[in-house]
């Protein structure tokens, strides 16, 4: 079993290290401590009075529009907002509506049958009309009722047979109502709220008003009260996790949020009057009415703003020499190296010491997704992803002791030659192509988007800007320099970006009040270090679905990661490839616990400090916000190279490793005048096309608004990356396994599980181990109806004596 050799530090470097750690320090007391002011600004204005004589009764919103009903008539609110549109109700008679809700863009109403009896109702738009469309009957007659749209099903919540009660039924699906969630105990009438995966329920009473938050794993669970007296109406959900809504108490009438996260409750820097009378949600605020004095209405509106966090001069000089000093190191290696050779290319000319190589797999594995989306995730929920990389480290060991060294062997440069030895040519150029549609279109669209997309929200630079400045870059020095640039530049960002993530969590604990003990003391009593889940839940990222998905994805098919295997085939040895893994292996746990320690460390933060939250932005771009408004000059532009860094670390392995497939698998063995020089050119123009694929993928990403951008890179990686995995355990670990058996179980792996994931069967964690798997059962059925091979397999199994 191979070990990873300790490398003594000298004096020098013990001197760098420990003067490093004191500027760390001196920085963390150095910076001013925590601001109070609220990051969110609101612009207040009036909007058109309605009708002389027009008398509004209630105010609600529909199709992102706010709209007035009365006795006398409905108006709904132009769409840009400079006057009131007259509605006519369908058969010219308006109904008694006695409440009605939604979720912004669909409204359902309570209405009366004009009998003692009252039916649902959603209301729409049609022109200058209103279009009702009857829901079916509840179970029991409702005197009142608030309603929610979470997911696809519409929740009501009423007062049936005198007491409160909650039903739902679907939007998408079987018109039928059937019990929601049981009431939570001690609460009576209340205002419902959906938020994420989630409904909130807001009690009554003029003096407390309690808060319950209902989820399918915990059920009802009581959270911090109003801090006053909500107005009817005005509670909305706003952003990915914030309540908004307009609270009296003895100071006045306020704007505030709930953030549904950290639990904790903030002002918006907007005095509201004491007249208020009716509200509802509009744009990225509330709209509401109040008395004129002279009997009549004005109408208000309240807006929320983001504000930019500009980067200073300091920030630009260090993103500025970051960005230089990569395309430094690839014009390094385009000059030094005559590029005449795919071996030099595609692989380092076989020359990367060991260590460089394992650090280069962690920052491969360490994308932008490492550095932005899972401290979101930890920030959001807890550790419990976590568990992945402590049940990875146990498999990359059986990687580095029997797979790598057997791949290593074959002198590869594509990992899918392996597969045309094994098996056919064709089964090679498939699992290729599928491989390639999975880095490009699963990978690197994400990893490019995602820092865009967070530094574009608190920066300024727009997402399209952003996108440009990685992509071209990232596609200067991997086209110019080939894999030694790419591992190298890999080295030099590891330190970037971890250097950067340990100042974030040494400042947050520095600042706090408590320090360290109120660190933890927080964090454990939220449960956001809880890490191992032992339930058989088949819809949760579980223990034994982390197994599960380490013994398919990491033990059995590691070869099927071009990105991860070329750096292990660039090593001098299989000694040293070998040793390559161990070095990863050693990296990954506490890389884990610092990334997930930035998510912990947030949420700390921001529960101290929620006013600083901007309830606009997704949950993705938390750690950004940080970095931009709290972080001092410098700091902030070394983080956000760092972010810069994690992205790019990735993208030029994937530029590098597809340039390097479609050169190997497909050029070189399509075109009959191929030479090593003609494959290297063809190699650096496919790493130009691929960046620029991966720029608009990105581009065209950026137009959609997801929740979690790591949950979706986990879903498209499953979808597309399993159908070929399973294809390298036939051929490692059997000896039965055919051509035709594992086309038929690659094909037949990647249509079953798209077929789980339209059904949403199981947890999106388990789609690539389910994938793989299906192959390699289905394949090696399928191969049992066809020939068994008749060419030597010696060399190509774990089975060492097989000739």
């Amino acid at each position: 079993m191979s070990r990873i050799a300790v490398l003594p530090l000298s004096k020098e470097a013990t001197g760098f290290l420990r003067a490093a750690l004191c500027l760390l320090l001196l920085l963390c007391a150095a910076v001013p401590g925590v601001h109070a002011e609220s990051l969110t600004s609101v612009e207040r204005s009036v909007l058109p009075a309605l009708p002389v004589g027009a008398h509004v009764e209630m105010l609600r919103s529909i199709e992102d529009r706010p709209l007035a009903l009365g006795g006398d008539g409905a108006w709904v609110l132009s769409t840009d907002g400079r006057q009131w549109q007259a509605l006519s109700w369908p058969g010219g008679a308006a109904p008694h509506v006695l409440d009605a809700g939604g979720d912004g863009r669909r409204l359902f109403a309570l209405v009366s049958t004009g009998t003692g009896q009252a039916r649902i109702e959603e209301l729409g738009l049609s022109g200058n009309s209103l279009v009702r469309q009857p829901m079916p009957a509840l179970p029991q007659a409702l005197t009142g009722a608030d309603f929610a749209i979470l997911g696809d099903s519409l929740y009501v919540a009423g007062r049936g047979d005198g007491a409160p009660g909650l039903w739902r039924t679907a939007l998408n699906g079987p018109a039928a109502w059937t019990d929601g969630p049981a009431w939570p105990e001690g609460a009576s009438d209340g205002e419902l709220l959906a938020q994420t995966n989630a409904l909130y329920l807001i009690g009554g009473g003029t003096t407390s008003q309690p808060l319950w938050r209902w989820t399918s794993d915990h059920g009802w669970e009581t959270k911090p009260a109003v801090p006053g007296t909500r107005l009817p109406g005005s509670a909305r959900a706003l952003g990915q996790a914030h309540l908004l809504m307009l609270v009296r108490d003895n100071r006045g009438t306020h704007l505030m949020t709930y953030h549904t996260i950290t639990s904790a409750w903030a002002t918006l820097p907007a005095e509201v009057g004491d007249d208020v009378r009716l509200a509802t949600g509009w744009r990225n605020g509330l709209v509401w009415t109040s008395d004129d004095g002279k009997g009549g209405q004005v109408f208000e509106s309240a807006q929320l703003t983001s504000g930019k966090h500009l980067l200073k001069w300091m920030d630009w000089l260090v993103i500025i020499v970051y960005l230089a000093s990569m395309i430094g190191i690839g014009m390094y290696f385009y000059l030094k190296e005559k590029r005449n050779s795919t071996s030099d290319f595609f692989v380092g000319g076989r020359s990367i010491p060991f260590w460089a190589a394992g650090v280069s797999l962690y920052a491969t594995n360490t994308s932008s997704i490492s550095f932005i989306a899972i401290p979101a995730k930890a920030f959001e929920t807890n550790w419990q992803y976590m568990t992945n990389n402590l049940i990875a480290v146990l498999g990359l060991m059986f990687v580095a002791v029997w797979i790598v060294p057997l791949l290593r062997r074959l002198d590869l440069m594509s990992v899918f030659s392996y597969l045309e030895t094994r098996f056919h040519p064709a089964i090679r150029m498939l699992a290729s192509a599928l491989c390639i549609a999975m880095q490009v279109g699963a990978r690197m669209s994400v990893i490019l988007f995602l820092p865009a997309l967070a530094i574009a929200t608190i920066t300024g630079i727009s997402v399209v800007w952003s996108v440009i400045l990685m992509g071209v870059f990232t596609i200067i020095y991997t086209a110019m320099g080939g894999m030694k640039a790419v591992i190298w530049t890999d080295f030099v960002q590891v330190f970037v970006k971890m250097g950067g993530a340990m100042f974030a969590i040494g400042f947050i604990i520095w600042h706090l009040k408590g320090g360290a003990p109120e660190f933890f003391a927080t964090a454990m009593a939220e449960q956001k270090m809880h890490t191992l889940d032992f339930s058989f839940d088949l819809t949760k990222a579980t223990v034994w679905g982390f197994i599960f998905l380490v013994i398919f994805d990491v033990v059995l098919t590691f070869p099927k990661d071009q990105v991860l295997m070329q750096r292990t085939l660039s090593t001098k040895s299989d000694k040293e490839a070998g040793r390559s893994i161990w070095a990863f292996a050693a990296i990954m746990i506490p890389g884990g616990f610092i990334f997930y320690g930035i998510g912990t460390a947030l949420f700390v933060y921001y529960k101290n400090n929620p006013e600083r939250l901007n309830p606009l932005l997704p949950i993705d771009a938390t750690f950004p916000l940080f970095i931009a408004a709290e972080l001092p000059p410098g700091v902030t532009g070394l983080i956000i190279a760092g972010i810069f860094a994690a992205a790019m670390a990735t993208l030029s392995s994937i530029m590098n490793s597809v340039a390097t497939l479609i050169s190997v698998d497909f050029y070189e063995k399509l075109s009959k005048k191929a030479d090593q020089k003609k494959s290297v050119l063809f190699a650096e123009i496919t790493t130009v096309m691929v960046g620029l694929v991966g720029i608009g993928l990105a581009l065209l990403l950026s137009r959609y608004d997801i929740h979690s951008l790591f949950d979706i890179s986990i879903e498209l990686a499953g979808l597309l990356g399993g159908g070929f995995a399973g294809a390298y355990t036939l051929g490692m670990f059997t000896r039965r396994a055919n051509s035709p058996g594992v086309a038929i179980g690659i094909g037949s792996s990647i249509v079953l599980t798209f077929l789980a994931w339209s059904m949403d069967l199981v947890h999106p964690y388990f789609y690539l181990a389910i994938s793989i798997l299906l192959c390699i059962v289905i394949g090696y059925l399928a191969s049992l109806l066809f020939p068994a091979p008749q060419r030597s397999l010696k060399g190509l199994t774990i089975y060492r004596d097989v000739e």
